[in-house]
């Protein structure tokens, strides 16, 4: 069924305030849930907290008072609902455990984003991003068993396999080989506008989180790691935020911003099994919905234009969480040896990308140390190929 938010009436903006019982929301329970609803609150934090971060930036660049009340109010919602998701997530799990769950997310998140894309440069884009978070998920999962003497299979549930993809030592990139050329808003498919979005969202959170989580651990190998996987994700964020057309207007990012949180609620309460987390979906979609009716009114009387110039008129299919393995192995075969050269792609190292590779790593690398720390005390690497042997035969290994 047809869905168009921007004739849906959410509740009003006044009667949304919940009181500390109502955020005390209870958390899922890791054993028990379905795999896919941690995916799906680890998506919808990065969400949640890139619009609150969006505000802050357009009330930091507005002189009307009128306007910076009306987004600290709405903002105040949203910081709300930031806390009811992000709280979901059990209290029970190690950093680590969170890391292997966000890098699931950002493997099947952006591969599913990558077969759905309309637009051949965008959908490069992702396909080119998808195979270096597939390699962060093999490094931390090594580090796991390191540390943590426990296998990731019981994390990210046989649904992702964790092998190698592109190497982490080779995702060091110069900067100006990470920016790419921005989609033309004039032209572009409103999905590839949401596609963007998410993912860039969903990259930021995990550049966030590397960055406050790395030096929490005692262990110098998984503080590597994670500095060497932070500087990556930084990466990625300048890779994905290029994207973004920036001839888009502060009111039209601020519609995009409400637009999309309305498309990724209403996908997941479509999907989600927990009774519970479903109702938190269904809640923040209506909270939203009354959210983009007052970016909109911002939009025309500060744009003077009308928003449905600019959003689709009803909602995409839903976005959807569920297993890529064939799709990633395509991609493996096809692209593993692809890097950047400005806004493009070649499969050639380049005098940029050799000058950083020997700045930054001049030897080893903490992610292929990790390899060598796994294999000293354990013996090999950890793996887990549920489809068959690696599709390059340079990087198959005999199972253990």
């Amino acid at each position: 069924m047809s869905f168009n938010p921007l004739e849906q009436r959410g509740i009003p903006l006044d009667r949304q305030l919940r009181n500390w019982r109502e955020l005390n929301v209870t958390p899922v329970d890791p054993d028990h849930c379905d795999p896919y609803t941690r995916r799906r609150i680890i998506t919808m934090n990065g969400i949640e907290v890139e619009a609150i971060l969006f505000s802050h930036q357009l009330a930091r660049h507005c002189p009307d008072m009128e306007v910076k009340q009306q987004l600290a109010r709405t903002r105040y919602i949203e910081a709300q609902q930031q806390k009811a998701v992000n709280w979901l997530l059990p209290g029970v799990s190690s950093v680590l455990e969170t890391t292997i769950a966000y890098e699931q997310v950002a493997v099947d998140l952006t591969a599913w984003v990558a077969r759905m894309e309309p637009d051949p440069y965008l959908k490069q884009a992702y396909q080119f991003g998808v195979l270096e978070d597939f390699d962060h998920l093999y490094r931390y999962a090594n580090l796991y068993e390191i540390i943590e003497h426990r296998k990731a299979e019981t994390i990210v549930d046989g649904l992702t396999e964790v092998m190698p993809g592109r190497p982490t030592p080779l995702h060091h990139r110069h900067p100006v080989d990470n920016v790419r050329e921005p989609y033309d808003r004039t032209k572009t498919d409103p999905l590839s506008k949401l596609h963007a979005l998410t993912i860039m969202s969903a990259e930021q959170q995990t550049m966030n989180f590397y960055m406050n989580t790395g030096p929490t651990y005692m262990e110098p190998i998984a503080r590597q790691l994670y500095q060497e996987i932070g500087l990556i994700e930084e990466e990625h964020v300048t890779h994905y935020e290029s994207l973004v057309d920036p001839g888009e207007t502060w009111w039209e990012q601020l519609v995009n911003h409400e637009y999309n949180e309305c498309y990724l609620y209403h996908s997941f309460m479509e999907q989600e099994s927990d009774p519970k987390v479903k109702a938190v979906w269904e809640l923040h979609l209506n909270m939203e919905l009354e959210h983009l009716h007052i970016a909109c009114d911002l939009m025309r009387r500060h744009d003077g234009r009308d928003p449905a110039e600019v959003l689709a008129p009803e909602l995409p299919n839903v976005l959807t969480f569920e297993p890529n393995k064939g799709y990633l192995r395509e991609l493996i075969a096809e692209q593993l040896d692809l890097t950047t050269l400005g806004a493009g792609y070649v499969r050639e190292a380049h005098e940029r990308f050799e000058a950083m590779q020997e700045a930054l790593n001049g030897g080893t690398t903490p992610s292929d140390r990790v390899l060598a720390e796994h294999d000293k005390l354990i013996g090999g690497d950890y793996r887990l190929e549920t489809e068959g042997e690696h599709p390059v035969a340079a990087l198959r290994t005999e199972q253990r």
